[in-house]
């Protein structure tokens, strides 16, 4: 199972954090969308984001069986030297190769790579735990959609903003 991850920080305090899970690394077939309301998060703590992300993407992910591969929103390692960002402690507590695809630029973290997809100026920046960087980069580039942001993570972000849609 191929995973992508994101966590919205709602007003109530809360977080809720969602999970695509796919059955193909490009991210085309599409399995299952999880999410889950976590209370009691974490303040926002410069150099320390993996403290208040990885509690909901515990929830999350809790019981997911065959889960080969995690993207998150966010930096693997936040320098060249692997000072571990997101990634790393993702990669560290679910043991499986996390690929980290952040949207803006993070002044340490020179080795990312720079990856442009569709039409867009504007690359994400992927770096990897677990896995080579180009291999990451590579998935990323491949991943199903058209634009900038790979369809599976707009999906996630969605889900994790507004929940899974209520069944009739």
């Amino acid at each position: 199972m191929f995973v992508a991850a994101d966590v919205c920080y709602l007003a109530c305090g809360q977080a809720r954090a969602a999970a695509v899970v796919c059955a193909d690394p490009g991210f085309t077939r599409r399995v299952a969308d999880r999410a889950e309301l976590v209370a009691g998060v974490q303040p926002y703590q410069p150099g320390q984001f993996y403290l208040r992300e990885l509690p909901p993407l515990r929830a999350v992910l809790n019981g997911l069986a065959g889960m080969t591969l995690l993207v998150v929103d966010g930096y693997a390692d936040l320098d060249p030297d692997g000072r571990p960002g997101l990634g790393a402690h993702a990669h560290a507590e679910f043991a499986v190769p996390v690929i980290g695809v952040a949207k803006s630029a993070f002044r340490t973290a020179t080795h990312a790579i720079p990856v442009l997809r569709g039409t867009s100026a504007r690359p994400l920046y992927v770096t990897a735990a677990g896995m080579p960087r180009t291999e990451a980069a590579d998935l990323v580039l491949h991943m199903a959609g058209q634009h900038r942001i790979p369809d599976v993570l707009r999906r996630a972000d969605t889900l994790a903003r507004n929940g899974l849609p209520q069944q009739p």
